[in-house]
């Protein structure tokens, strides 16, 4: 149809209220714009949609009652689209998606998208949790806005944007020998049995820290998820080496887990937000990644890192 969409409208006012004059009014236009709106859908349509009575008014003819009945259907539509996308300049969208590294989950995104809620309004909030592979995908093809994840493996297609540092770190026991130790060395580990986060790239990289030693590998367990992970040395299979430590209340170690540091100098991934839209992110998006750099700013290395005391002052120099 050549009609647009503020066309169609101008005709739908029309069938509804029965005048043209109170059409004009109600939309704030002129006559002679309605009157061309409905020359044209009569001409698309090729029958008469109104009848015009002196003391009637306008009468929709069955034609043009059709066109009405669909047409609301139509603009019920663009008012959903407009309420579901919102104005991207100036906030959030009626729904937003996420796609995170799955350990982050459970880490720390509630806490982040809770200050954005509070900061921008309700909205819902769609969460993917997936593998490094998984993420890329999705920003590919455009299925998330952002992908939150480590900066490791090949580089990501997007804007990055880094947060901070995550040095690894090991999760034992709370009455391991090992957690009289400030700090473990590699070596330490060599005849433990080794619980590893088993996910594309990252459980290589983990277990490359122990190749780094050169004492080869232990690993006696394998998981796809953080939580089976601690699960796991709870329940004595062994250590596990990890990077970032939970922030949120409902993970708490004490009194069964402890971590400590890795004595031995090794290079920590970046936590990373990537995203499709480049210098033009949408509104909603720049408050995120602001709430990001906020809340790891105002939590400090020794609440998200478990690391040496000579490296946090690095870990938010990004």
């Amino acid at each position: 149809m050549a009609l647009s969409l503020r066309q169609v409208r101008y005709v739908t006012e029309v069938a509804r209220l029965g005048s043209i004059q109170a059409a004009a009014r109600e939309l704030s236009i002129s006559q002679s714009s309605i009157l061309a709106a409905i020359d044209l859908a009569e001409a698309d349509i090729g029958a008469r949609m109104f009848t015009r009575r002196p003391s009637q008014g306008m009468r929709t003819t069955p034609a043009g009652e059709r066109f009405a009945a669909a047409a609301r259907g139509l603009l019920a539509a663009e008012t959903e689209f407009v309420r579901e996308i919102g104005s991207l300049a100036e906030g959030p969208p009626r729904g937003i998606r996420l796609g995170c590294f799955v350990p982050f989950g459970p880490l720390f995104l509630p806490e982040v998208l809770s200050r954005l809620v509070a900061r921008t309004g309700p909205m819902d909030i769609t969460l993917m949790e997936a593998d490094q592979h998984q993420l890329r995908h999705w920003l590919d093809i455009g299925h998330i806005d952002a992908a939150v994840t480590y900066e490791m493996g090949p580089p990501f297609n997007g804007d990055v944007t880094r947060i901070c540092r995550m040095p690894a770190h090991v999760l034992m026991r709370a009455d391991d020998p090992l957690a009289a130790l400030e700090a473990i060395p590699l070596a330490a580990l060599s005849e433990r049995p080794l619980i590893l986060l088993d996910l594309p790239q990252t459980g290589a990289y983990l277990s490359s820290i122990i190749d780094m030693s050169g004492l080869g590998r232990r690993i006696g367990f394998r998981a796809r998820t953080y939580e089976t992970v601690r699960a796991a040395v709870a329940s004595g299979f062994g250590v596990a080496i990890l990077n970032m430590r939970p922030i949120s209340q409902v993970m708490v170690d004490a009194p069964l887990l402890c971590r400590r540091p890795i004595a031995d100098p090794l290079p920590p991934p970046t936590l990373i937000v990537v995203d499709p839209y480049g210098d033009q992110k949408p509104r909603f998006l720049i408050d995120f990644i602001a709430e990001m750099h906020a809340l790891f700013r105002e939590l400090g290395p020794r609440r998200f890192a478990v690391c040496r005391p000579e490296q946090e002052g690095d870990l938010l120099q990004v």
